[in-house]
């Protein structure tokens, strides 16, 4: 029998041990480093847990459902059997289309976010300059009190401005009165109903638009101001030219944000006048409200998708405008 000497095997024993070292040693480190990670992974999940069965339960289920709803012919009725509903494909957004007060809605709509949103965005901006270099005195009272209207509820808001607004006994027609002005019923009126909701709501929002422009306008570097002064530009030209430009993104922001709110424009004529007189302030949004309440789930949440697609549009088309060239 032939034995290997002990000195052989001793020294495959150390070569093996060598070459089994570092993947060892390796095997090691990373078991502690795996354990750690997993760890944090369960903790992260756990953390994430809450919210996640909150938007799949709010945010996720209602939208798909609404989506489901829009391409069937759901009503109030078939709430107790949902699944016994039929498939309609795109026959409520046919229907949607072929309906006069849905078209008046939408007019109603576009003409409130076309005048609307320019007007917000030029009183915010210019509420904000004056702010910026004109208003030197009592500047923090300026900023409360065109902020004010922001923070405060617009159910609240629209009840002040109705009361204000009564053809008999409102202030603004008796201060008309003074001037030997017969006001009109504002607000019964198909002339001035969506206007006065339009300046309602410029100025509720412009103090967002001012905050926001505030910001970039003091972000502005004082050198450019500075060298364009040099160069002999004027204040407006310094404005336009070097000012305005570097307020794109402040600009943007602000376009974006009360654009969509815009196109939601349900508020106001929910409480003050209920989409009349004969549905001149009627909007998209308390259009789907009422077919709603109305039972026909399939309408409302088609006229629900049909304002989701508006906002995309004007979102892309405000970032196409606005987004900064450079």
């Amino acid at each position: 029998m032939t034995t290997m000497p002990t000195s052989t095997i001793a020294g495959q024993g150390t070569k093996e041990r060598d070459a089994a070292g570092p993947q060892s040693a390796a095997r090691r480190d990373s078991s502690p480093r795996r354990t750690a990670q997993g760890r944090q992974t369960r903790a992260a999940w756990s953390l994430a847990a809450p919210f996640l069965a909150l938007f799949l339960a709010f945010m996720l289920l209602p939208v798909v459902w609404s989506m489901l709803m829009s391409l069937t012919d759901t009503k109030s009725a078939d709430l107790r059997t949902p699944l016994s509903v039929s498939f309609t494909g795109f026959d409520n957004y046919i229907r949607l289309f072929q309906d006069p007060q849905f078209f008046t809605a939408l007019q109603n709509t576009a003409v409130f976010v076309l005048v609307g949103l320019p007007l917000t965005l030029a009183a915010g901006l210019a509420a904000a300059v004056a702010l910026d270099r004109g208003i030197r005195r009592f500047r923090a009272v300026f900023r409360v009190g065109f902020y004010l209207p922001v923070i405060t509820s617009v159910v609240a808001v629209a009840v002040v401005w109705k009361t204000l607004l009564e053809p008999q006994a409102g202030l603004v027609n008796t201060v008309l009165a003074w001037f030997g002005i017969d006001g009109p019923a504002w607000l019964a009126d198909t002339r001035f109903a969506l206007p006065v909701m339009i300046l309602m709501a410029v100025w509720r929002n412009l103090g967002t638009v001012m905050i926001i422009m505030l910001a970039g306008l003091q972000s502005v570097p004082q050198s450019l101001m500075e060298a364009a002064e040099l160069d002999g530009a004027g204040a407006w030209q310094r404005f336009w030219r070097v000012t305005f430009p570097l307020l794109r993104p402040a600009l943007l922001l602000t376009a974006v944000t009360t654009g969509i709110g815009y196109l939601q424009f349900f508020d106001e004529p929910f409480v003050m006048t209920d989409g009349g007189p004969l549905d001149s302030t009627l909007s998209a949004t308390l259009y789907a409200y009422k077919q709603f309440g109305n039972g026909n789930y399939d309408m409302a949440s088609a006229a629900g998708y049909v304002v989701f697609v508006l906002i995309i549009a004007l979102t892309v088309l405000q970032f196409r405008v606005l987004r900064d060239k450079d």
